[in-house]
């Protein structure tokens, strides 16, 4: 964690060697990375409630996250994903099995 911080406030980037190795192997063609396996695990979290037909006022509540907070999250999910409606990440999330 103290690494990552002082990555970050140096004005660098820190990513888990998990991720490191997702995207290496990506770039070398071994296999996709989907859209999702770039989101943190709150992200991911909060995307598969906005398939889930939730409001970001619900999300909110169920999460104990201001609904300003909630929106920051929906935004970056956007930028990541390429997609820029609740419709578009549905469709996506019920594609890759994301919610039922």
């Amino acid at each position: 964690l103290v690494t990552a911080v002082q990555r970050v406030l140096s004005g660098r980037r820190f990513i888990t060697a998990t991720l490191a190795e997702r995207l290496a192997g990506a770039m070398a063609g071994d296999s996709p990375v989907h859209s999702h396996e770039t989101l943190s695990n709150r992200e991911l979290q909060v995307l598969q409630l906005i398939a889930s037909g939730k409001t970001i006022k619900e999300i909110s509540s169920d999460l104990a996250l201001s609904e300003k907070t909630v929106a920051t999250y929906r935004s970056r999910i956007s930028e990541k994903m390429g997609l820029s409606s609740n419709v578009d990440l549905t469709r996506y999330a019920i594609q890759n099995g994301l919610v039922s």
